[in-house]
């Protein structure tokens, strides 16, 4: 009896999942495995949230496993030895995983690759599971890469995304494989209050409420700050409890500009995948240095503290950040303008807000934070680097009423219409317990000026 194991990794899914379709097609038996990775905890990247989140989806795939017949097997501890000792434990000759991007993946791959050939098993990764077109698919003629997003969703755009997969019927587990438990969400006390429950069962549900109505004003709300107009899938998709494919597939269905517009966030998400494939090291260091000299010290860290804790004085950008605390998530526009003020408006290192973000957002992963963190510093792919988002005039474009701020900076809530955006300029009951800006803006815009040479 052949027996293949697929390794879960970030397609925490049953439907239109390749891996685990090529293993059943190979083999009678399938051990769906996944490993809880101590190189991710001691990396950072094991946070309350992110593994919240992680634990709903573990459940839900077990529940839909054993719907089937199958189980998820957990093991925990170093990712290479816990596959090997499910291959000799259960004698299989092949494990099926899906391709990743990051310079962990590359190195897991490897190491995976190097151990399983020394049992006499195969490694088969498998491309465009994660992605819709598969880094490395679509190149320009003089490099590896587009370091342009518009040439590159013109070639994208030209491939057509695979057919999605059904969700198998019946997964038979070979019987005696060792599970550890479960993943139980952290502690409630540590999450942020208003988290989203994780896991394929809810992602779907999510995905066919925003294609049955609200995708269809995508285009022309996705900005509105207020108005949350946007499908709020990044975390499904981060975990892989969705198929980016079958999401192209779907909205293309729904048809409309809204659906394009939407398409073309994908596009975005895979442009930032082969970007990080192609360059890794772009995770922690400039993908194009300005060579910065960042504001440290105390001015800094106190300029800092007030930015986490959403105690700029610029109310926009505080709502902003009070959101990402209360919901482990925040609106695409507030996190371009809340990155822009910290690396530009109070020019500090744009790594210390990238780690900030991926401490709280449930959707935090390597490749879409950290080089939207740098294109909003202006040492990633931004074509207009030293261009400097203007708060008040953001929150005057995105938020014209200020209902989003009076929703998340409640001292304010009674500031009526947009004069909420620029409190220091107003008295009255309430006004006393709302912080004075941080930075004047025009020294903010000087200081950020000369430090790059543009004076």
């Amino acid at each position: 009896m052949s027996v293949r194991v697929v390794l879960f990794t970030a397609d925490l899914r049953l439907h239109d999942h390749p891996p685990l379709r090529a293993a059943l097609d190979r083999g009678s038996d399938v051990v769906p495995l996944f490993v809880r990775d101590r190189a991710v905890d001691a990396a950072g990247f094991a946070v309350p949230n992110r593994l919240a989140f992680l634990a709903d989806c573990l459940r839900d795939l077990d529940a839909r496993l054993r719907e089937r017949g199958g189980r998820l097997v957990v093991r925990f501890g170093d990712v290479v030895a816990q596959v090997c000792a499910v291959v000799r434990d259960t004698e299989a000759e092949e494990v099926h995983m899906a391709a990743d991007v990051s310079a962990y993946a590359h190195r897991r791959e490897e190491r995976l690759r190097d151990a399983l050939r020394a049992q006499g098993c195969r490694l088969h990764v498998h491309d465009a599971v994660t992605t819709v077109v598969a880094p490395g698919a679509v190149t320009p003629a003089a490099s590896d890469h587009f370091a342009v997003f518009t040439p590159y969703l013109r070639r994208w755009s030209e491939q057509r995304p695979r057919e999605p997969l059904a969700a198998p019927r019946r997964i038979r587990v070979p019987e005696g494989v060792g599970s550890g438990p479960l993943p139980e969400r952290p502690d409630p006390t540590r999450l942020s209050p208003g988290l989203p429950a994780g896991g394929e069962s809810a992602a779907r549900k999510r995905l066919t409420a925003w294609l049955r109505g609200p995708v269809a004003g995508y285009a022309d709300h996705h900005d509105d700050l207020a108005g949350d107009a946007t499908s709020r899938l990044s975390p499904d998709l981060h975990f892989g409890t969705l198929s980016p494919a079958e999401l192209v597939h779907r909205a293309r269905r729904a048809g409309g500009p809204g659906a394009e517009a939407f398409v073309r966030q994908l596009a975005w998400r895979d442009f930032h995948r082969q970007v990080l494939a192609a360059r890794p090291h772009a995770a922690a260091h400039d993908y194009r240095t300005r060579d910065d000299r960042w504001r440290t010290g105390a001015d800094a860290r106190r300029d800092v503290d007030a930015w986490r804790e959403g105690r700029t004085g610029y109310p926009i950008v505080d709502a902003a950040m009070r959101q990402l605390r209360h919901e482990g998530w925040m609106h695409n526009r507030g996190r371009l303008l809340t990155a822009s003020f910290l690396a530009k408006t109070l020019y500090v290192d744009w790594r210390v807000g990238a780690r900030y973000f991926l401490d709280l957002l449930v959707d935090g992963d390597v490749a879409d934070n950290q080089l939207n963190w740098q294109w909003a510093a202006g040492t990633g792919t931004d074509t207009r680097p030293h261009r400097v988002l203007n708060p008040l005039a953001q929150a005057r474009r995105f938020d014209p009423d200020g209902a989003y701020v009076r929703r998340w900076v409640p001292e304010l809530a009674g500031i009526d219409g947009p004069a909420v955006h620029e409190p220091w300029k107003l008295r009255g009951p309430g006004r006393e317990a709302y912080p004075d800006p941080v930075v004047d803006l025009a020294e903010g815009l000087a200081r950020f000026r000369r430090a790059r040479g543009r004076d």
